[in-house]
């Protein structure tokens, strides 16, 4: 597999985008409900295309990440969290993830933010190696925040300067 092409998504990447998040749905990062057929519009009101960069491989879009603002206040207006990350099942472990945190790294600071931030389940022990070897450094946890499948599970906070 050579190396993920990194691009804005586009309005006809929905359907597209809308498979991935439920193929790779999983309680090891999501806290929603599993989604069920018929599937959605991925793109909605609060989730624009231009909020997203994807990956694609040999032409085929094969993850994505979202960007938004944690709040709406002016006084935050310097800080974009990430708020979605998926990597189709045949991509992973090909380097595809940390090309999109990158990318999300490189689209904050473009956009004139000082910080990026996520939240991320305690549990998910991968993601976090990643985002750490990314520069992001745990800055709060919410102990037992969540219950999935009977375990309680903490919610971390991470972060990082973009500067």
């Amino acid at each position: 597999m050579t190396g993920p092409l990194i691009r804005p998504a586009r309005p006809d990447d929905d359907a597209t985008l809308a498979l991935i998040d439920a193929l790779t749905w999983s309680p090891l990062h999501a806290v929603m409900p599993r989604p069920q057929p018929p599937y959605g519009p991925f793109f909605d009101a609060r989730h624009l295309p231009e909020d997203h960069l994807v990956a694609e491989v040999s032409g085929r879009v094969v993850g994505y990440v979202r960007l938004g603002r944690p709040t709406e206040l002016a006084c935050n207006a310097h800080v974009r969290q990430i708020q979605g990350l998926a990597v189709s099942d045949e991509a992973r472990g090909h380097g595809v993830g940390r090309a999109l945190v990158r990318a999300a790294v490189e689209e904050t600071r473009r956009r004139g933010a000082r910080r990026l931030t996520l939240r991320v389940l305690g549990h998910n022990t991968v993601a976090r190696t990643l985002y750490e070897s990314e520069g992001f450094v745990v800055e709060g946890v919410l102990p037992e925040e969540f219950l999935l499948d009977g375990a309680y599970v903490d919610d971390v906070f991470m972060g990082r300067s973009v500067l």
